[in-house]
């Protein structure tokens, strides 16, 4: 026997049966129009997830702070959680924009902890377009490097080693211009 619905019987279903109608009027209008995959404005989303900045252990710094060529290397020891590392950052930059036609490399050497690579460091580098002069040294053997960088170095930072072939100057010692930077670069520059 076939049973044709009529306004009075659909009528009476919607009357005996709302929740299952509603349920399957809902199915129906999922399938219909599916979700839209919502895109994030951020115009890179994958570095909050992925980290950019190159990861060292003392092995792989060491040629790095020790290569004997014409150009002179500042190499700032600093982290995020460090204040006055953060205040003397600028003077760092004016000191690379100075120098920028010269045989000069600045490079900013990490000492985060690696809880805060993503979370706080790479955020800080992005921001002040620092990314492409960062490494972060990650070796638990800081007995050993702190003292191969300079016997005279406590561990504490800001620490600034300057290398330009075998000559080699360290500083553990915040700078407050860009002037007390300069003048400790120029003599290696002129060499």
């Amino acid at each position: 026997m076939l049973y044709i619905l009529g306004p009075t019987s659909l009528g009476a279903c919607f009357r005996y049966y709302p929740r299952m109608i509603i349920s399957t009027f809902l199915i129906l209008w999922y399938c219909a129009f599916p979700p839209v995959q919502v895109y994030s404005l951020d115009p890179d989303p994958v570095v909050k997830d992925t980290l950019m900045i190159p990861v060292l252990d003392y092995d792989q710094l060491k040629p790095i702070l020790n290569q004997d060529n014409d150009t002179t290397y500042v190499f700032n020891f600093w982290a995020t959680w460090c204040l006055p590392c953060i205040k003397e950052i600028p003077y760092f930059q004016q000191l690379e924009s100075i120098y920028r036609n010269e045989a000069f490399r600045l490079v900013f050497i990490s000492l985060d902890f690696k809880k805060d690579y993503l979370r706080k460091l790479q955020p800080f580098a992005i921001e002040r377009g620092l990314e492409k002069q960062i490494m972060i040294l990650e070796d638990n053997d800081s007995n050993y490097w702190i003292s191969d960088i300079d016997s005279t170095w406590s561990g504490s930072l800001p620490a600034t080693l300057v290398v330009s072939g075998k000559h080699r100057a360290f500083y553990e010692r915040t700078f407050h211009n860009v002037g007390e930077l300069s003048d400790l670069v120029k003599p290696f520059l002129n060499q």
